[in-house]
């Protein structure tokens, strides 16, 4: 079975088990973000529409969580303004969302150290072939700078946003 499709009976499924109730309640206008912020301190990734928070979900983060990103391979999640650049349905991870980094300001800042500033930081789901335990993954900050959140979270993301939508990442 071809992954989209797999993903696509995910999708379905999902959302058969939520029920008419979900379906019927919620406009599809008004359950999309139209923005993201993280809250590195908090663990929390918050989806918005007009300030108003629709959901908050648990996240980790790179291995070493505090502090804006530098270079590539500082195991660092960026902090700052960006916005979600694409979806990827064939990712390593289950699902995966791109996020602008490095923007204009982390490029001059990586050139001025003489560093490369790295890239391909995205929010997804858990690894396709986990190394660990599940729980390992909710348990701490595990990714290389990316920010992780459970596969059922993922699809929410996944239909809630889109290319364009803007993201703030805070400490």
């Amino acid at each position: 079975m071809s992954r989209m499709l797999l993903i696509a009976t995910g999708l379905a499924t999902v959302l058969a088990a939520a029920g008419p109730a979900r379906a019927d309640s919620l406009d599809p206008v008004e359950a999309r973000a139209d923005s993201v912020l993280i809250v590195k301190s908090e663990r929390k990734l918050y989806l918005l529409r007009d300030g108003e928070i629709l959901r908050d979900i648990d996240i980790a983060l790179g291995l070493m969580p505090e502090g804006h990103k530098q270079r590539e391979g500082d195991f660092r999640t960026p902090e700052g303004r960006y916005f979600l650049e694409a979806k990827n349905p064939n990712s390593d991870y289950f699902l995966s969302v791109k996020i602008s980094y490095p923007n204009a300001e982390d490029r001059a800042r990586a050139s001025v150290q003489g560093v490369d500033p790295g890239g391909q930081i995205m929010i997804h789901g858990l690894p396709n072939e986990p190394r660990y335990r599940e729980s390992r993954y909710s348990e701490m900050d595990w990714t290389d700078g990316c920010v992780a959140v459970s596969n059922s979270d993922m699809i929410d993301i996944w239909l809630m946003t889109g290319p364009g939508t803007p993201i703030e990442i805070r400490p």
